[in-house]
């Protein structure tokens, strides 16, 4: 054993000389990718084809070029042409952020191992209710994705709303939700492993615009109930990932009191219009929510993963998991707040709540704001831009940044243009210089953008439509 590797792998010149070199590597990519009109948004390279090149780089690869593949390697989420997933062009500083938090490796289970990203934490959580409505008996926790939020909200809504100690005792009762069909499957995926099973997942059928068709809430509420099912929750989201579109939260809102539900939003998108005066008003009823969730690397300009799971009672973040581990945890009410493994699926996490306390310290709430209200003013012009193309048809007007539409080849049958829209997008896929998404919408194909990037500009969308055009020809 050679314990001279141990101080060659903690030297600090080794550590401050490589990272003098990626820092100009990453700055030189965020210059070249940011403002670019043309290039490639993703070199596509077929699975296998990418695990060979890596494992024989494992075993012959250049160790000094191994940032600069990986870098090379990816897809440019910085591109301007990348408008595919909800993933947002990292802030520059959050990459620093990052670091600190890769290096510093603070836990955060309990307070002494995590004491200023746990302040933080709350400080940004504290700053997050109070733009939601909530009042100053609030609170909420940072976690790791809106999967994992959302599941922690609906063990959350069935502690408090279900009688029987399900979470000590188990259950043989037949417990439900309430969801909109369109809802993220991450929500199907939280009630399958809560055990509420296909029959306790209650979906709400879409209007024609794709939102929760409210006025059918009554009619399932009672189906549920005659059928022996007890609902403890109803979600909103705010808005639908496959659509970018906003249920009606407000209705929502009044149908969960009425019933006495739990009412969750998934704003995991689009939460963050809380920071917008223009866009603020599709989040109506959200003030009423019991618990919201809000992505920080979709729509706030932070590294994945970090959400925020808001709660209009600051108690219910402690309630969850709920349990005694005497080697970490104590009883006293001073320690509640800031020993995150009290009130996360995790009890090791990131150093997450520095991103957000950065981003808020550097440029203020007003860059939320700016972010937001740009992106789906984007996504406006593009749909715009769409609708006066003869050769496109929108799935349904945007939103938010979310963008559907379809190739039109009004000689082919509706089968046949849902493989020529799907041919489409495969060869983008490979030709790399755009880089878009695809869903289905009721057994229809659509195309599908979301504008992610602020340097992402008319002449980008025009150029991408015209693409497709050359490629419908070709496929």
């Amino acid at each position: 054993m050679d314990k001279s590797l141990l101080h060659t792998v903690y030297d600090t010149e080794i550590f401050r000389k490589k990272g003098h070199e990626l820092i100009d590597q990453l700055a030189d990519h965020l210059e070249d990718k940011l403002q670019q009109n043309s290039g490639n948004a993703i070199h596509w390279n077929e699975p296998d084809k990418e695990l060979a090149f890596w494992k024989a780089f494992l075993e012959k690869g250049d160790e000094n070029q191994l940032f600069s593949e990986i870098t090379k390697r990816t897809t440019y989420i910085h591109h301007p042409h990348y408008i595919g997933h909800q993933v947002t062009p990292t802030a520059p500083m959050t990459a620093l952020t990052g670091m600190i938090s890769s290096l510093l490796n603070n836990g955060m289970a309990v307070y002494e191992m995590g004491m200023s990203p746990s302040a933080i934490e709350r400080v940004v959580t504290d700053v997050l209710c109070k733009k939601i409505g909530f009042d100053m008996t609030s609170g909420g926790v940072l976690t790791s994705g809106g999967t994992l939020a959302n599941l922690t909200a609906l063990l959350t809504a069935r502690k408090v709303n279900v009688k029987t100690d399900i979470w000590n005792e188990g259950t043989q009762q037949r417990l439900g939700i309430i969801v909109s069909e369109e809802a993220h499957y991450c929500v199907d995926r939280a009630a399958k492993i809560m055990g509420l099973g296909e029959q306790g997942i209650i979906k709400i059928p879409a209007t024609k615009d794709f939102r929760m068709d409210t006025s059918l809430l009554e009619e399932k509420y009672k189906q549920a109930q005659d059928s022996g099912i007890y609902i403890f929750a109803i979600i909103g989201s705010a808005p639908s990932t496959s659509t970018g579109m906003f249920d009606n939260l407000q209705e929502i809102a009044d149908f969960a009191k009425s019933k006495q539900l739990w009412f969750h939003v998934d704003g995991a998108h689009g939460g963050a219009a809380i920071f917008s005066p223009k866009y603020k008003t599709l989040l109506k009823g959200i003030d009423q929510a019991d618990s919201v969730v809000i992505d920080g690397h979709k729509m706030m300009m932070m590294p994945a993963l970090t959400t925020a799971l808001l709660y209009k009672k600051s108690a219910h973040t402690n309630l969850t998991f709920s349990q005694k581990a005497d080697y970490l945890l104590t009883e006293s009410e001073l320690e509640d707040w800031c020993n995150s493994g009290k009130k996360t699926f995790e009890c090791t996490k990131t150093m997450m709540s520095i991103h957000w306390f950065t981003m808020l310290k550097l440029y203020g709430e007003d860059v939320f704001n700016a972010y937001v209200t740009h992106l789906f003013d984007m996504g406006e012009q593009f749909a715009q831009i769409i609708q006066q193309h003869p050769q496109f048809e929108l799935a349904v007007a945007p939103m938010s940044n979310i963008v559907c539409f379809k190739y039109v080849d009004t000689t082919l049958s509706s089968e046949a243009q849902n493989g020529q829209n799907q041919a489409i997008r495969q060869a983008l896929l490979e030709d790399g210089e755009f880089y878009i998404v695809q869903t289905k919408l009721r057994g229809v194909h659509y195309l599908r953008v979301t504008v992610m990037n602020p340097f992402t500009k008319e002449t980008h969308f025009e150029n991408l439509l015209a693409k497709i055009c050359r490629l419908a020809i070709t496929v």
